[in-house]
């Protein structure tokens, strides 16, 4: 074959390799979902039912058991609402769990 002929089959193969790495590259990008957020609800440190027991600081006097309430509501504030008591409640006014 002469130098000529030589050079037009590489310029043909490389140009062919360019079109079908840029096709695959398209065709890859378009089967991939799209990157989002991950839709996961954040950990909660309580769930409804849940018994919290208020620290003693805030209610001195009272042993454990009257310190305790049951959950009623989870706000999406991260606020608690509580059987018997009046308002919301947030995580730092309670004991830690053990």
């Amino acid at each position: 074959m002469k130098q000529t002929t030589k050079r037009w089959l590489g310029g043909i193969a490389l140009g062919a390799a360019t079109i079908g790495a840029v096709g695959a590259i398209v065709m890859n990008r378009a089967k991939s979902p799209k990157r989002r957020r991950q839709s996961t609800p954040p950990d909660r440190w309580a769930r409804p039912g849940m018994q919290v027991t208020f620290r003693a600081e805030l209610m001195p006097g009272r042993d454990a058991a009257e310190r305790s309430f049951r959950i009623v509501n989870l706000l999406p504030s991260g606020r608690v609402l509580l059987d018997r008591v009046a308002g919301e409640r947030a995580q730092n006014e309670f004991e830690r769990l053990r």
